[in-house]
C-alpha cells in the first residue's frame, strides 16, 4: 500500500513534494499504490515513474502534471481534470478515466488497454502510439485527436449492459453510434444518399440557363442538385472534395462541353463509384474527350454522352436524359 507520509506530502504541498522529487530523482518509484487523493488538487505535480496503481483520484485537479512512465493501472480517475499533462509511456490498464478531461493531454506511447473512457473530453489530445485496445469509448468527445501509429482495436461504443459493437478508430466511433442511435441523423443519410445529384462542369456565364434547367428538373423528380462549378480549370487540391460528393450522390452529371476543367477528378473517382452512375452530357461540336470515352470502355457505370445541338433541345429532353440514370443507381444498389 501507499506510503502515508507521501501521501500527505503530495496532498497537502505540491511545491514541497515536486522539491522532494528532484532531490530524489535518482529511481525513485513512489510507491502511491491505491493512495485516497480523491478531490486532491495536484496542479502540476511531479508524479513521473510514480506507483499509483488502485489511486483514488476521483475529481483531482491534474492539470500540466508530470506523470511520464506512472504506472495508474486501475487507478480511479472519473472526473479528474488532466488538461495538458503528460501521461507518455504511462501504463493505465483498466483505468477508470469516465468523464475525465482530457483536452491536450499528451499519452504518447501509453497503455490504455480496457481503460473505460466514457464520456471523457478529447480534444487536442495526443495518442500517438497508444494502445487503446479494448477501451470503452461510449459518449467521448474527441476532436484533433493525434492517434499516429495508436493501435486502435475492439473499441466498446455501447454502454454497459448494452450489446457490444465495436470499432478501431476513436473519431469513427463518434460518427458510428451517432448513426446508431438517432433515428433523424440516419434519416438524413438516407435523403443524402438517395437524393443527392452531383452537378459537376465549368458552368460560363452563358451557359447558365443549361444549368438552372437542370437543377430545375432534378427538383421537380424530387432530388437534391449539389452543384460543382469549376470556375476555372480545378487543381488537383479539390479531387477529395469531389471525391465526397460523389461517394455521396445517387448519380452525377458530367458537362463536358468544357474538359479542360474536369478530367482529373473523373479519372481520378470513376474507377471508385461502382454504385453510382456518372450522366456525361456534351454540347454537339464542342470537341473530343478521349479520356472519358476510355472510361465508358472501362466501367460500365458511366453511360453514354448525351449531345445536345442547343439549350433549348437540352431542356427538353432531360426527363429522358436522366432516366436512365436513375435506372441504373437503382439497379446497382440492388446488387448484393
Amino acid at each position: 500500500m501507499a506510503d502515508p507520509k507521501l501521501v500527505a506530502l503530495l496532498r497537502e504541498n505540491v511545491t514541497e513534494w515536486n522539491t522532494w522529487m528532484d532531490q530524489n530523482a535518482g529511481g525513485v518509484r513512489p510507491n502511491l499504490r491505491g493512495a485516497q487523493l480523491t478531490g486532491a488538487n495536484l496542479e502540476g505535480a511531479d508524479l513521473r515513474r510514480a506507483d499509483l496503481t488502485g489511486a483514488y483520484l476521483m475529481g483531482a485537479e491534474l492539470s500540466e502534471s508530470y506523470l511520464h512512465g506512472a504506472d495508474l493501472t486501475r487507478a480511479h480517475l472519473r472526473g479528474a481534470y488532466l488538461i495538458d499533462a503528460d501521461l507518455s509511456e504511462a501504463t493505465l490498464i483498466l483505468a477508470d478515466l469516465t468523464r475525465t478531461e482530457l483536452s491536450g493531454a499528451d499519452f504518447s506511447a501509453a497503455d490504455l488497454r480496457s481503460a473505460d473512457l466514457t464520456n471523457a473530453v478529447l480534444v487536442e489530445t495526443i495518442l500517438k502510439g497508444a494502445i487503446l485496445t479494448g477501451c470503452h469509448v461510449y459518449g467521448v468527445s474527441a476532436w484533433d485527436v493525434k492517434t499516429e501509429g495508436a493501435i486502435q482495436q475492439d473499441l466498446i461504443i455501447t454502454k454497459e449492459g448494452e450489446a457490444a459493437v465495436t470499432v478501431d478508430d476513436l473519431e469513427v466511433a463518434q460518427f458510428i453510434y451517432l448513426l446508431l442511435n438517432n433515428e433523424k441523423v440516419r434519416h438524413i443519410i438516407d435523403a443524402v444518399t438517395s437524393k443527392v445529384v452531383l452537378i459537376l462542369g465549368r458552368f460560363t456565364e452563358e451557359r447558365k440557363a443549361v444549368l438552372d434547367a437542370i437543377r430545375e428538373e432534378l427538383r421537380g423528380r424530387d432530388f437534391t442538385p449539389v452543384l460543382f462549378d469549376f470556375d476555372k480549370p480545378a487543381s488537383k487540391d479539390v479531387t477529395g472534395t469531389v471525391e465526397t460528393l460523389a461517394r455521396m450522390a445517387r448519380f452525377i452529371i458530367a458537362d463536358l462541353t468544357d474538359p479542360s476543367s474536369i478530367p482529373h477528378e473523373l479519372a481520378t473517382i470513376v474507377p471508385f463509384l461502382r454504385t453510382t452512375p456518372v450522366l456525361p452530357l456534351r454540347l454537339v461540336g464542342s470537341g473530343g474527350y478521349s479520356i472519358f470515352e476510355d472510361l465508358q470502355r472501362a466501367y460500365t457505370w458511366v453511360l453514354d454522352i448525351h449531345e445536345y445541338d442547343d439549350d433549348g433541345s437540352l431542356i427538353s429532353a432531360l426527363p429522358r436524359v436522366i432516366a436512365p440514370a436513375d435506372e441504373m443507381a437503382k439497379n446497382l444498389r440492388k446488387k448484393p
